[in-house]
């Protein structure tokens, strides 16, 4: 009899209690397919359990993204895969597999690479809220769109599931123009992607789309691959809405002072420049409407030095306001 069999065989004979941890059956471990397109399908036996996955080395947690569709692998790659139950306390084996790539050409960064994510569970869950974002779209097909991580999350408009800090300034320059909130707290490009390609414009097709996205790839990705996850995100709104005027916001200051992050920020923000140039991004870097003279960030603007405070959105809003007007033909 193995261990774990005789330390419960022994809390039931002294009449102990077990909990529905100890007595409940294992969770079967994921097992993958994998087509000759280089798309992989994850499934699990035991009934209820809930897939998450990996594709950045990392060891699926609850937190990890939640399996929501087969996952795009044309360049191959690795997956690590855990079932959980519904509670999230209960978890299988690691599964893992590597699959070679199926199309030529070097492996892409994981800027581009579609995933999705749940980093703010249980805050709030982020497969609830794409599937909220997703229907909103269908319903209200708006005519702006905000896409991008927490910093948009914030700012204010449906769907509402977390603190909106510039709520106010939102009523004030969206409340009556049709504009959806489609900022994801934690979100890196990658999950923007993984979003956009599996509903979240889908039946719609706005007149504008405000992308600001980048600041939580600071840590792991280099300047160049998160540019390039930018531009796959322009690339994919135009792929399904050509006619969607998109603002490209450059990554804003984050830090009291500067630092070797603001460096890297900028360094990011001279890439995104580039994409100004390309028909139907406008590019805008309102870093300096953010600072102070000498490079500071107070606290009555972004009260964490990465969030803005209601001033903060209002200078936000405010500093696109003409460009905005511009592209709406409001002017």
């Amino acid at each position: 009899m193995k261990p774990t069999l005789l330390f419960l065989a022994a809390l039931w004979l002294l009449g102990a209690p077990l909990s529905p941890a100890q007595t409940a059956a294992p969770i079967a471990k994921p097992e993958f397919r994998h087509n000759v397109g280089g798309v992989v399908t994850l499934t699990c036996a035991t009934p209820g359990a809930h897939i998450r996955y990996s594709l950045d080395g990392s060891d699926p947690t609850p937190k990890a993204g939640p399996y929501l569709a087969p996952i795009e692998l044309p360049h191959g790659g690795t997956v690590k895969a855990r079932a959980f139950s519904e509670d999230r306390k209960q978890q299988s084996d690691l599964a893992e597999a590597t699959f070679d790539a199926v199309v030529a050409g070097p492996r892409p960064p994981s800027t581009v690479l579609p995933v999705t994510q749940d980093r703010d569970w249980p805050g709030y869950d982020w497969a609830k809220r794409h599937a909220a974002v997703c229907a909103l779209v269908r319903e209200r097909k708006p005519q702006i769109v905000f896409i991008g991580d927490s910093i948009t999350h914030f700012f204010g408009g449906e769907p509402i599931d977390w603190r909106k800090a510039g709520e106010n300034i939102w009523k004030k320059y969206y409340g009556s123009r049709n504009a959806l909130d489609l900022g994801f707290g934690w979100d890196r490009t990658e999950n923007v992607l993984w979003r956009l390609q599996h509903g979240e414009l889908d039946g719609a097709s706005p007149k504008v789309a405000v992308v600001h996205i980048g600041t939580n790839n600071l840590s792991v990705n280099k300047p160049d691959e998160i540019a390039a996850g930018m531009r796959a995100i322009c690339d994919e709104i135009h792929a399904r809405s050509p006619r969607t005027s998109i603002i490209l916001m450059g990554i804003m200051p984050r830090g009291e002072k500067p630092d070797a992050m603001r460096a890297k920020i900028g360094e990011v923000n001279k890439l995104l420049a580039l994409l100004g140039f390309d028909n139907g991004i406008n590019f805008l870097d309102i870093g300096s409407n953010l600072m102070a003279r000498d490079g500071t960030i107070s606290r009555d603007v972004m009260a964490d030095f990465l969030h803005p405070t209601e001033k903060g959105y209002a200078i936000w809003a405010g500093a696109i306001e003409p460009t905005m007007k511009r592209l709406l033909g409001e002017q």
